[in-house]
């Protein structure tokens, strides 16, 4: 029998290229959007999703987003003497508690699941990609907790996409024959960065997974790919001979903000959708339009 998911793997080692040169000395998982890093949102959305254990993959530089989530005695002691008690009951609520492992090479995602082993044990976790921020309710893991609760299988989050894109994208193909409710799918097999012509759909692994012990002994026997890294996408492939895999379209809206148009549109959504910000900005989109020479 399967248990609760109640850790979440966040690999944070990546060098953020696509994105610099922002992130030459600043991790690119503490690039703020609208008041928060990027990394808030996917370990909030976590929290929320029933999770009680972070497990950061981090390397050398990124000591920052450990100091993120530390407590902050002195600050807290400023806040609370100035009488901000909102600002530090935020401070307060941020504060988690993180199991640290480093990276020491780039050897991909897969590696970085891997070094997990030890501290993940024998239960179910979570795989969560920093870069992929969702605004969904239910929070986005928790949609794929469900599904996972009720097929008992590994589930990863998936998002159809563009053709023109697909050569990005870890593919999948489905079983359409099978009803396993709006959006789910058993997965049939998965190719990493297919060319359009040869991808077996439009439906792109996207950076959620609700992943089984057995996928470290997967992941072991599996080979470097040409660039010398394990992608998590091949071990997650030999695991599938063995036993089901399920896909889920979430329901909800997802952010690339690993390149700077990506950021920006999510930096602008997040900001609509705040009450203090929304006004002001919306009316400064608008003003926009009525003067082209100003775009």
């Amino acid at each position: 029998m399967h248990r609760v998911v109640r850790k979440a793997v966040f690999p944070a080692a990546g060098l953020g290229t696509r994105i610099l040169p922002a992130t030459k000395a600043l991790p690119k998982e503490m690039l703020i959007l609208v008041d928060k890093p990027i990394i808030q949102y996917g370990v909030e959305e976590a929290v929320q999703s029933g999770v009680d254990q972070i497990v950061l993959v981090t390397s050398r530089g990124k000591t920052a987003i450990e100091d993120h989530f530390d407590v902050a005695p002195e600050l807290e002691s400023l806040l609370e003497q100035r009488g901000k008690h909102d600002q530090l009951a935020e401070v307060r609520r941020i504060a988690h508690p993180l199991h640290v492992i480093r990276q020491p090479q780039p050897l991909g995602l897969g590696h970085a699941v891997l070094i997990t082993r030890h501290l993940i044990g024998d239960e179910p976790f979570a795989v969560i990609l920093c870069d992929d921020v969702y605004d969904a309710t239910p929070p986005a893991l928790a949609q794929m907790i469900e599904v996972f609760n009720r097929l008992g299988g590994p589930v990863i989050a998936v998002e159809r996409v563009p053709e023109d894109q697909v050569s990005s994208y870890g593919i999948i193909a489905v079983d359409s024959s099978e009803s396993l409710g709006p959006g789910v799918h058993r997965i049939t097999d998965m190719v990493e960065k297919p060319k359009t012509a040869d991808a077996p759909s439009n439906m792109a692994i996207i950076g959620r997974y609700i992943l089984t012990p057995d996928i470290f002994p997967a992941l072991e026997a599996t080979v470097s790919d040409r660039t010398g890294e394990i992608q998590l996408t091949n071990g997650m492939k030999r695991l599938m001979a063995e036993r089901p895999f399920y896909a889920l379209e979430v329901d909800g809206t997802r952010h690339d903000t690993g390149n700077k148009l990506g950021f920006l549109k999510a930096s602008v959504h997040f900001a609509l959708k705040r009450p203090d910000l929304a006004k002001p900005l919306r009316a400064y989109l608008e003003s926009l339009q009525r003067k082209p020479s100003a775009l």
